[in-house]
């Protein structure tokens, strides 16, 4: 780990390099993992704000998962994380005509109905965001 300021910074970030290819991948990061995407206390606000505007970018699978859950989650290790379908694919994907999984939120702020365009930890990963006690580690 490499400490810059109050940031612990994972050594792979600067060895091992990385760059979405959604059509290599068929959008595998909405899907892999133990828990949903982390969201902040904001994020979560946020969702709350755009939902009506994300709702028709989402499947039905995701939707019923939302009335059922809500639109975030507490996870196993008590942070805020987006729901799951089945433990499996975040409830705000959608799938192309292609087969491709695809961020429902992404795609309604592509087609001009949100500003926001997803969460941050969708952006950073594979690399997340953990607050520690003196250290934002990454």
């Amino acid at each position: 780990m490499i400490v810059v300021g109050n940031k612990l910074l994972s050594e792979d970030i600067f060895e091992v390099q990385f760059s979405c290819d959604i059509n290599a991948c068929q959008g595998a990061c909405c899907v892999e993992g133990s828990g949903g995407a982390p969201l902040s206390e904001e994020e979560c606000a946020i969702l709350d704000d755009i939902f009506d505007d994300i709702k028709p970018f989402l499947r039905k699978e995701g939707l019923d998962v939302i009335k059922e859950k809500g639109l975030f989650v507490v996870g196993r290790d008590g942070t805020l994380e987006t729901p799951l379908i089945e433990d499996r694919a975040c409830v705000y994907t959608t799938i192309s005509q292609n087969g491709t999984l695809l961020c429902g939120i992404e795609q309604a702020h592509r087609e001009g109905k949100i500003e926001w365009k997803k969460p941050i930890s969708c952006h950073l990963y594979p690399i997340r965001v953990k607050e520690l006690i003196d250290f934002t580690a990454l």
